[in-house]
C-alpha cells in the first residue's frame, strides 16, 4: 500500500468515520533543510502507512526547519491543538522529529492532556555520552548554518550594491 492508495481509500470513505467528539490523530514529520525534502516525503509515507494500517483517521503535519527552532508553523499548530484538547494521538517516526531539545516537555503536556504518543522507530536506548555527542553536534550544525546563512545574505547584498553601482555608472 502506498500513499496514493491511502488517499484513494480515504476519499472513498473506506476508513471508519470519526464521531464529532473523537479526538484527532496527528502524524508529525519534520526535516531540517530543503535538501532533505525526499526524507520528508518518506516520513509522510511511513506515518500514513502506519496510521492507515491501524485504522486511524489522521492528518499529517509537515515542517521544514531545525529541531531547535520552536517557531515552526506546524509545531506551533500542533502545540496549540494539543493544549486545546483537539488531539487524542500524536504519531512520530522518531522522537527527535518533534524537537531536538524539549521533546520531553511536549510529551509531558501530551500526558497531562490525555494524548497518546506513538513513536514508530524507538531504536535502541543510547548512552548518556551518545546523547550528549548528538546534542553537541546538533548545536554546532545549527550555528554553522546560521553563520553561513548570514554570510550568504551579506554577500548577496554586497553583490546587489556592486551591480547597482556598475549599472549607475
Amino acid at each position: 500500500m502506498d500513499i496514493d492508495e491511502i488517499n484513494k481509500m480515504a476519499t472513498e470513505g473506506q476508513f471508519d468515520v470519526c464521531s464529532e467528539d473523537e479526538k484527532a490523530t496527528i502524524a508529525y514529520a519534520r526535516v531540517s533543510s530543503h535538501d532533505q525534502k525526499a526524507d520528508l516525503a518518506r516520513q509522510e509515507e511511513m506515518l500514513s502507512l502506519y496510521c492507515a494500517k491501524n485504522g486511524w483517521n489522521f492528518e499529517v503535519i509537515k515542517d521544514l526547519g531545525s529541531g531547535m527552532n520552536y517557531k515552526k508553523k506546524g509545531l506551533k499548530n500542533l502545540i496549540s491543538r494539543i493544549l486545546d484538547g483537539d488531539i487524542g494521538r500524536l504519531v512520530l517516526t522518531h522522537k527527535d522529529r518533534l524537537l531536538r531539545f524539549g521533546a520531553e516537555l511536549i510529551f509531558s503536556i501530551c500526558e497531562m492532556k490525555g494524548v497518546e504518543v506513538v513513536i514508530i522507530n524507538q531504536g535502541e536506548d543510547s548512552t548518556f555520552e551518545e546523547d550528549l555527542a548528538k546534542d553537541v553536534l546538533e548545536i554546532i550544525t545549527v550555528f554553522s548554518a546560521r553563520l553561513y546563512g548570514s554570510r550568504s545574505h551579506k554577500n548577496k547584498r554586497m553583490l546587489e550594491k556592486m551591480t547597482e553601482a556598475v549599472i549607475d555608472d
